[in-house]
């Protein structure tokens, strides 16, 4: 799989050119999700209304397609191009971003398939073997990012390591934190704790060089992701990850975040190490999570915050060789 830094926001040799400014052409798998097309097509058309510089690409069968267009005022219709296929709709998607015909991806589809095609054909990020799913979620202290959350599932030291570079370069790009400060989770904060990938992985991210400005704070439990005050990015392993996530969001649905001084951020995920806007929604998201799906997607190029993670990774790993 190629390796190379060129990402969605700077145009690679063959692509077309964003387009006008401030808007955001999407692709969007259809058939991605366990109610799909249904939800799909009912977060296709909130997040269509909601934004009038939204450009859809609609990837998938010709009857879902349909269903969206017909839904819509003549004058959005413009706003909207179908990409008719069968059910490979998340390579679909993905080739739509690398042929330069959309901007940005939303899926809730096979999570693993996602990510092997994003890598395929969009290119990893020098130095990344395995891109991680980037999440963030409520705290009482405002908000945490939290990686990875179902991407891989096995990892090594080296994959962590990169998680928390990862992660460090998304804080402080999207959230604006000037110092990151990055935790491992584990089952305890005393030295020694967890499994063999825990106990040896805090001398090496000790020494690490991350970029922001960001260190290591060492490590953190399951009550330190909801409080939100030992770090702002905390990295795990994505099996241990998902269940983190998906636990504290069905909690949060039934009594609230853990603060309502933020708004709550989208059930949605940023594939990081890959060059190009990738967003993964839960296979049981909903229309309205499927809309914030797709305006996380469009804010994140409009704001060029996956180009400018690269760079920021790329200066630091610059001088890390030095």
């Amino acid at each position: 799989m190629p390796e190379r830094w060129r990402t969605t926001g700077a145009t690679a040799p063959g692509q077309r050119s964003v387009g006008e400014p401030g808007t955001a052409r999407i692709a969007v798998d259809l058939l991605g999700g366990d109610q799909a097309p249904a939800v799909v097509v009912d977060g296709a058309l909130r997040a269509c209304r909601a934004d009038p510089s939204l450009h859809l690409t609609l990837v998938g069968p010709a009857e879902a397609a349909d269903a969206v267009l017909a839904a819509l005022k003549p004058g959005e219709r413009r706003r909207i191009t179908t990409d008719i296929t069968g059910t490979d709709t998340a390579n679909g998607a993905v080739r739509a971003v690398a042929e330069g015909r959309a901007d940005a991806l939303v899926s809730a589809g096979d999570t693993r398939v996602l990510v092997l095609s994003a890598a395929r054909e969009l290119g990893r990020w020098p130095g990344v073997r395995r891109p991680a799913l980037t999440a963030v979620l409520p705290t009482a202290a405002g908000r945490l990012v939290l990686l990875d959350v179902g991407s891989s599932v096995d990892p090594d030291e080296e994959t962590l390591a990169w998680h928390a570079r990862l992660g460090a370069a998304y804080a402080s790009v999207v959230h604006g934190v000037a110092t990151p400060r990055v935790g491992l989770l584990t089952i305890g904060t005393e030295p020694g704790k967890g499994d063999r990938l825990r106990r040896a992985l805090p001398a090496q991210l000790f020494d690490l060089p991350l970029p922001a400005g960001a260190r290591y704070a060492g490590l953190v439990e399951g009550g330190d992701v909801v409080l939100g005050r030992a770090a702002d990015v905390v990295v795990t392993d994505g099996f241990t990850g998902n269940v983190l996530l998906k636990g504290l969001e069905t909690a949060y649905a039934l009594t609230g975040p853990p603060s309502s001084d933020t708004a709550p951020p989208p059930r949605a995920a940023l594939l990081l190490g890959v060059s190009g806007t990738v967003v993964v929604c839960h296979g049981a998201a909903t229309g309205p999570d499927l809309a914030a799906g797709i305006a996380l997607a469009a804010d994140l190029h409009r704001r060029a915050s996956v180009a400018a993670i690269a760079d920021l990774l790329r200066v630091q790993r610059g001088i890390a060789n030095d």
